[in-house]
């Protein structure tokens, strides 16, 4: 499968909705998404932010925080295993 933020063939693929159920999301568009990647999200944004400011994939590849990851995971083998660590600034809005 390939994920469609990454865009790496061969990986295992989790579904992320693109609005969090927690956000009424529940029946929203989904994206196929690498775990490396779905773990990068979840670490970097709330899911407030999510789903008002990053409910699509093309605005999720846009957005600065998650671009350094994508340049970087993009080289990466499909068999790579990726330690995620949260954001400070998620961290901060608690």
């Amino acid at each position: 499968m390939e994920c469609e933020l990454c865009g790496r063939s061969g990986v295992t693929c989790t579904v992320h909705h693109l609005t969090p159920k927690e956000e009424g999301g529940t029946f929203e568009p989904t994206a196929n998404l690498c775990v490396a990647c779905h773990k990068q999200i979840h670490a970097l944004y709330s899911n407030q932010e999510l789903a008002i400011r990053l409910n699509t994939v093309r605005k999720l590849k846009e957005d600065e925080k998650i671009r350094r990851f994508l340049k970087w995971i993009k080289k990466q083998p499909p068999t790579k295993r990726v330690k995620v660590s949260k954001s400070n600034e998620k961290n901060r809005k608690k």
